[in-house]
């Protein structure tokens, strides 16, 4: 046995030195030792992208109020109340940035910050009557669910709440038709939103985007008319939102 063990060990130096001299002189290539030879192969771990739950949006944003079915109460003057009268609230374009927090690859949470300035005015048998001017911060929070399996198309529809601020409420103090609006007040309101949208994204961080968002805003309003005669009412601004601009995922 003893003599057995000693002849193996004999061979197998025998069989090394054999190996390193054809490699040194050449009739058998460094590969072809390497096969020879045993080898470990470690594999490669996949690169996984780490998960940013961060995206902004910077988008220009249409405010589109639609008006239809605001009422006007003229207390002292009852034809000049509704049916016969009603508001006019003018579009606007802003920019407007949004900020959205993904809790899960498909589902998220989006606010959007701007502020818009909009003209009221009369319609009906106040028509041409200027009433004034007021400023609109509308913070915007919805909940999203995104769909996936599109590649670059990101798809989403949501819902949620808009509290909106009315700021830098000023009356007209415009002369019509004997008529003059001495003072506005606009009651801060909350409302519903739903919203549809996309993303197509042009790589791993950039990408565009198009929303739209409907809001069912209604706040009641006072006014003054001539310093002595008070209207009252409630404005159906329920603008759509429409925007398009440009995504940046973190």
């Amino acid at each position: 046995m003893e003599t057995l063990m000693r002849a193996r060990t004999i061979l197998t130096k025998a069989s090394l030195l054999v190996l390193a001299a054809s490699v040194a002189g050449g009739t058998m290539s460094s590969a072809q030792a390497a096969d020879l030879a045993p080898a470990q192969v470690y594999a490669r771990p996949p690169v996984v992208e780490p998960f940013n739950p961060l995206m902004i949006r910077l988008r220009v944003l249409g405010v589109l109020p639609d008006s239809e079915g605001s009422s006007v109460n003229v207390g002292a003057i009852p034809p000049l109340s509704s049916p016969n009268s009603g508001l006019s609230i003018s579009d606007r374009v802003v920019p407007e940035l949004d900020i959205t927090y993904f809790f899960t690859p498909n589902i998220s949470a989006e606010l959007i910050l701007a502020v818009t300035r909009h003209h009221i005015s009369g319609t009906g048998t106040l028509s041409g009557l200027d009433i004034g001017k007021t400023s609109l911060l509308p913070p915007t929070l919805t909940l999203q669910y995104h769909f996936t399996g599109f590649g670059p198309f990101k798809p989403y529809i949501g819902a949620g709440i808009n509290y909106t601020a009315f700021l830098s409420q000023s009356a007209a103090r415009t002369p019509i038709a004997g008529l003059v609006v001495t003072d506005l007040h606009v009651n801060n309101t909350v409302s519903p939103a739903i919203q549809f949208g996309f993303d197509y994204m042009v790589d791993r961080h950039w990408g565009l985007n198009f929303d739209v968002k409907k809001l069912w805003l209604r706040p009641d309003y006072s006014a003054t008319v001539n310093g002595t005669i008070p209207v009252t009412g409630r404005a159906n601004i329920d603008p759509w939102l429409i925007s398009g601009g440009v995504t940046y995922k973190f």
